[in-house]
């Protein structure tokens, strides 16, 4: 599972959260609570019922033993994620019961231990279960259900073979093989897709904490998001943000949430930007074992996006020849606009969505019949000239009706 190991920007002190509650933050209008001085007011952690953390859902309630057998005892070789909240295990359980089975028999899950010190993992915790036992969509990962006995608090969710998109861009080893440029396309659009979903009218969320180790990929490669323990109700009515404390995780957080703390769906859309560039450059978001200037990619990267030339430049050479210059530079387009300083040039996600689909299905994707592909240091043209509304003109803010508007859930 996607882990909370990253370096967390600020962690905000213990509230009350309450699941099924309209407002799932301390304070009224979405704001954490302080007295008249605006000093945080840290409301005591009490033992919670069954009935406080879960009023109506079809999730599971796990007993700890039955976790306990699945997982082989919680057995180090079964860890199969680690961070801040503790460690996630791999197990198994009968998928007409949900009891415990055998190992390598029945369904494979993966069992997310919370460390039973630490204010900050059990609000995540609660936040998790107040979010994904409310949200269903195929680009957010499904959670089965919970364990809250004495002291011990879990998660159970569907297992992702594949584990998450940080480990295929980043880690070098014969495990993780450098993903094609055709599952990097596609694992950007499934993200694209839950964001989309979340910052709906129907969902509403800001997921505040979107980057690479938290994109989880199955078998087939599908990507879904995963820990949603930073997410924020989006603001209502006529209130353009959440005004909140800064979280998140360094390189990944928009300039204006870091200065003023006030939160909106654009502040997703700068971390999808950061992360899509990570995917087109193989380079982490912060880096301070590169050259000076190169620390920071999205300082780096944008001098390099004037030109279809210049972009080649930037990215991952492990995918060389795998793509087309014009669908490359036009990806890149798209990343260094979710990345602009100022909220309201970059776009939404539902239009994320839809130039992602224009890039996928583009004839000059590599692949496509009569299409040569692009080599660093070779003269390649690119073709046949895509004759669909371009990219550019969505780029350019000409997408008022899209050709195929972005569905919610229940009509995938």
């Amino acid at each position: 599972m996607g882990a909370f190991c990253s370096a967390r920007i600020k962690a905000e002190s213990p509230l009350r959260l309450y699941i099924g509650s309209k407002s799932r933050s301390g304070g009224k209008d979405g704001k954490d609570s302080s007295d008249s001085s605006g000093k945080l007011m840290v409301l005591p952690l009490t033992p919670r019922t069954e009935g406080e953390i879960l009023q109506s859902s079809n999730m599971k309630s796990f007993c700890f033993n039955d976790l306990k057998v699945a997982t082989r005892n919680f057995r180090p070789d079964s860890v199969v994620g680690e961070g801040g909240f503790g460690c996630v295990f791999k197990g198994w359980i009968n998928e007409r019961d949900l009891t415990a089975a055998r190992p390598g028999t029945g369904m494979v899950i993966a069992v997310k231990k919370l460390n039973q010190e630490g204010y900050q993992g059990h609000k995540e915790w609660l936040a998790e279960i107040n979010y994904l036992g409310q949200l269903h969509h195929p680009n957010l990962v499904k959670l089965i259900g919970y364990c809250l006995e004495d002291e011990h608090r879990l998660l159970v969710y569907e297992f992702m073979p594949r584990g998450s998109l940080d480990n295929h861009l980043f880690r070098r080893n014969s495990y993780f093989q450098p993903l094609p440029w055709s599952i990097r396309l596609k694992v950007a659009l499934d993200a694209a897709k839950g964001l989309a979903f979340l910052h709906s009218n129907e969902a509403r969320v800001i997921y505040r904490d979107f980057k690479t180790s938290n994109i989880l990929l199955d078998s087939h490669y599908c990507a879904k998001l995963s820990d949603f323990g930073l997410a924020k109700d989006g603001p209502i009515g006529d209130k353009s943000h959440v005004s909140t404390r800064v979280m998140g995780t360094y390189g990944y957080a928009a300039p204006e949430y870091l200065a003023t703390g006030h939160l909106t769906s654009k502040s997703d859309v700068y971390s999808f930007g950061v992360v899509l560039l990570e995917m087109l450059t193989g380079r982490r978001a912060l880096d301070k074992n590169r050259p000076s200037g190169e620390h920071k990619l999205v300082e780096w990267v944008k001098p390099y996006v004037g030109s279809r030339r210049k972009t080649m430049a930037i990215m991952d050479a492990r995918i060389q020849g795998q793509y087309t210059m014009s669908v490359a530079h036009k990806a890149a387009s798209l990343a260094v606009q979710c990345v602009a300083i100022e909220p309201r040039l970059r776009p939404n996600m539902k239009q994320v969505v839809s130039i992602l689909e224009h890039l996928q299905e583009s004839p000059d994707t590599a692949g496509s019949q009569g299409t040569r592909v692009h080599r660093v240091g070779q003269n390649a043209s690119v073709g046949p000239k895509y004759r669909r509304r371009s990219t550019n003109d969505l780029l350019d803010g000409k997408a008022a009706s899209l050709p195929r508007p972005f569905a919610s859930p229940r009509n995938v």
